[in-house]
């Protein structure tokens, strides 16, 4: 009988000691922390004393990506995580940072400024519906990011414009920095694509929108 016993607690042992080297070790890994950031080597352009003051509101997530962890997907709307890859802030708030950024450089606006503010502005944008997401549904992965903008005229309380941007961009390598190479140039292009909307709206406020 114990030599039975001693044989039971023998094979489970064996078989926790397999399990345990098996078992990924993701949980013991430091964790990764990247940025959202631009190129530094762009110029600043000088605004006209005249220019409208620009209001920038923080954009507002999609459900699921109010977070500072890395999202991907290996099928439709399944939302998946990675483990020890994480944004250094929450994106909704980096991208928000690189809207004021980005546009202030633009020379078209006197002033670019975070809202709420104390600052009486001309205009607001406010944006919404901001995913960003490594794809591996297809071969390299892609990393998509979308937004919602909407220009409201302050003053007069009417919205100038309103438009959805995207950008898609390959990922150099199929882990997670590769999803942050391809993150940075897809935000990149889409700050130059709505601040070329945003001129637009400037010119021709009543036929911007789409």
């Amino acid at each position: 009988m114990r030599r039975r016993m001693a044989h039971v607690m023998g094979i489970a042992w064996l078989a926790l000691m397999v399990g345990g080297c098996l078992a990924p070790q993701t949980a013991t890994e430091p964790a990764r922390t990247f940025q959202l950031s631009l190129d530094q080597s762009r110029e600043a352009r000088r605004s006209a004393a005249d220019a409208p003051i620009l209001l920038v509101g923080t954009p507002q997530a999609e459900p699921g990506y109010d977070t500072t962890k890395m999202v991907y997907v290996k099928r439709p709307y399944e939302v998946e995580y990675y483990a020890v890859n994480q944004w250094a802030e929450q994106p909704t708030r980096m991208v928000g940072s690189l809207l004021i950024q980005s546009l202030g450089a633009t020379g078209q606006w006197r002033a670019v400024v975070s809202w709420p503010s104390a600052i009486h502005g001309d205009v607001r944008l406010d944006s919404y519906g901001f995913a960003i997401q490594q794809e591996f549904t297809q071969d390299p992965s892609v990393v998509r990011v979308k937004i919602r903008m909407q220009l409201v005229d302050i003053k007069e309380s009417k919205v100038l414009g309103t438009r959805s941007f995207e950008r898609v961009e390959p990922a150099p390598t199929q882990d997670a920095y590769g999803g942050v190479v391809a993150a940075n140039r897809a935000v990149a292009a889409m700050l130059d694509d709505i601040a070329s909307w945003l001129d637009t709206c400037l010119q021709r406020s009543r036929t911007c929108g789409r």
